[in-house]
């Protein structure tokens, strides 16, 4: 693409083409970005004119933040998955399997007997497995990324049920819930996990080569593969990194409830799917952002404060969440149609 682009202006000296290359997509990505803000200040407002001091006090926003947490982790594997032009149903299943697996009876036996990790590491391994499968089976399977997602969802939920026997498995390792349930300067380690996870998922997406090679990927795989880049497996390490994630998540929906059930993460991937839209990365991949997509979350997560604060019916909110999706894929066609025009 920016072969073609330099071809067709070769007589612009260098710096000229650059600026004219990057401005567009600096401008649009900081005018979503803003956009989101704004929404963020407007829905703010609206919590404290309709609820005053219960939205407004700092035991509300830490809540919020902590709410945020793992769908905040979970929307970012998501992120780089939908940058190289696919889509995970599965990460919401792989979650609620990984914290089954994590708080089985002989997991905890193992994390009591050496170290708390043990159930970390537990957690983390299922998500990554899951993840590679998911990638294998799409790259090297060739099977559509929405039936094979969607496969693993309904095993990784079914196998979660059979394993707890459709039973909250109660967790007594009290070392791995004092370690997830604590706080470091009054900010709940949860949040600083999300943290942590942001950082390192921009500076991948937008500092090292595999993040370039997301975006290429995404944006024209055939294009990608004549550069010299291997896409299927780069797609195996997209969906490694979401099913990564995915058990990231899992740790801290774990460190949230004290519980591993089959039923956690349930339609936690389409509320991770909205985030990602909302926060401006494209759905038909070629480009994706960390911010945008942190952004979308507490959108929705505030959202949601607010509708509980203002004891509004959950479907009430599901219609606005629509809303705001269907706003958002429509920017996103404007967005697309108006840099076709400009190129």
């Amino acid at each position: 693409m920016s072969d073609v682009t330099t071809a067709d202006q070769g007589e612009k000296p260098g710096a000229e083409r650059a600026s004219q290359s990057r401005s567009p997509r600096l401008s649009g990505s900081f005018v979503r970005n803003i956009g989101l803000v704004l929404a963020l200040i407007a829905l703010c407002i609206v919590g404290v004119a309709t609820t005053g001091e219960r939205f407004a006090n700092t035991d509300n926003l830490l809540t919020i933040l902590r709410l945020a947490s793992a769908m905040g982790v979970l929307a970012i594997g998501m992120t780089f998955v939908i940058t190289a032009g696919g889509i995970d149903l599965s990460v919401g299943a792989v979650m609620g399997l990984a914290t089954v697996w994590a708080t089985t009876l002989a997991t905890q036996t193992m994390a009591q007997n050496s170290h708390w990790t043990v159930m970390v590491f537990t957690a983390l391994a299922v998500g990554l497995i899951a993840g590679v499968v998911n990638g294998v089976l799409i790259a090297y399977g060739k099977v559509v990324a929405f039936i094979a997602t969607l496969a693993m969802m309904v095993a990784a939920r079914g196998l979660a049920e059979i394993i707890s026997n459709r039973q909250t498995q109660i967790i007594t390792v009290n070392e791995f819930k004092e370690a997830l349930r604590g706080s470091f300067l009054g900010v709940p380690n949860l949040v600083w996990l999300l943290i942590v996870v942001s950082v390192l998922g921009w500076i991948l997406l937008n500092r090292t080569t595999f993040g370039r090679r997301t975006v290429a990927v995404g944006g024209n795989p055939e294009a990608a593969r004549l550069a010299g880049i291997n896409v299927k497996r780069h797609l195996v390490y997209v969906y490694a990194l979401c099913g990564l994630t995915a058990g990231i998540a899992a740790v801290m929906m774990l460190g949230r409830t004290n519980s591993g059930s089959s039923t956690t993460g349930y339609l936690y991937e389409l509320d991770a799917i909205a985030a990602v839209v909302v926060g401006g990365t494209l759905l038909v991949g070629g480009r994706g952002t960390i911010v945008g997509t942190l952004l979308g979350v507490l959108l929705f997560t505030i959202l949601t404060n607010v509708f509980v604060q203002n004891n509004m019916s959950t479907s009430a909110q599901a219609v606005v969440k629509g809303a705001i999706i269907v706003i958002a894929v429509l920017l996103q066609q404007r967005f697309a149609q108006h840099g076709k025009a400009s190129t």
